[in-house]
């Protein structure tokens, strides 16, 4: 790991600690059995959803820092596999340390590879918009602020551009969240994949601070309101390498 990535990730452990360090002097003093974690926001299933009977699906979300957004869909039933990558911009600044500065059009997202028999792209969007990210929030997540942690979804097809528009149609008409849905439906032209050191990163790093306090509550959300959903083995990136 180069002298950037540390010093980014030390600076993404402290954004961490310092929210966590509040967070756990508030609930010292709640009972034990009281649970720390943001309530999901719950939402319908899609009222369109794909109909092309293929082996293979691809869905392209972005939501703020790709550790916990991979996170959840590793955790989700008939994912084969959740990549942490960038999307929005050029080969040429698809890296941490381009991306981290803001101005390159990329998102930190993820990249998911499922089986439409098992999971669909609607149910993949009602997680996302459910447990995986707060989609009313313009250019930020938590702690982390910049377009880079904007909320996108990257369509693969015709298709999913109608599903995904709709979709947000549905859950605004319905008014389910407090704010404006700001999550944009753009045409995915490349995916690239984040350095080695971010994948599987929540599952390798359960005790880190900021996944603790962050990502791990989006995990307990996943189980909480998608049980059949949820897969207590995730698809980690290492496994589907191997």
């Amino acid at each position: 790991m180069s002298a950037y990535e540390r010093q980014t990730l030390t600076r993404r452990i402290a954004l961490g600690l310092g929210a966590f360090t509040v967070a756990a002097a508030i609930f010292a003093t709640f009972p034990a059995s009281t649970n720390a974690a943001e309530e999901a926001v719950v939402i319908p299933a899609p009222a369109i959803d794909e109909t092309a009977a293929t082996d293979t699906g691809k869905a392209v979300f972005a939501g703020g820092c790709f550790w916990g957004v991979q996170g959840v869909f590793q955790h989700v039933k008939g994912v084969r596999n959740a990549v942490s990558g960038y999307s929005g911009g050029t080969s040429e600044t698809a890296t941490y340390e381009a991306v981290s500065g803001g101005n390159t059009a990329h998102a930190e997202a993820v990249e998911i590879t499922y089986d439409p028999k098992q999971v669909t792209y609607g149910q993949l969007l009602q997680i996302f918009f459910s447990v995986a990210h707060n989609p009313t929030q313009l250019n930020f997540q938590g702690p982390d602020h910049g377009t880079q942690y904007r909320s996108e979804i990257f369509t693969t097809s015709a298709e999913q551009a109608k599903i995904a528009g709709s979709y947000i149609a549905q859950l605004e008409k319905e008014k389910l969240f407090e704010e404006p849905i700001v999550t944009k439906v753009s045409g995915m032209t490349a995916f690239y994949p984040a350095e080695d050191y971010h994948q599987d990163f929540l599952t390798q790093n359960p005790t880190h601070p900021y996944i603790v306090y962050n990502d791990m509550p989006k995990i307990e959300n996943l189980k909480a309101v998608f049980p059949s959903e949820f897969s207590a083995r995730p698809a980690l990136v290492q496994k589907a390498k191997g």
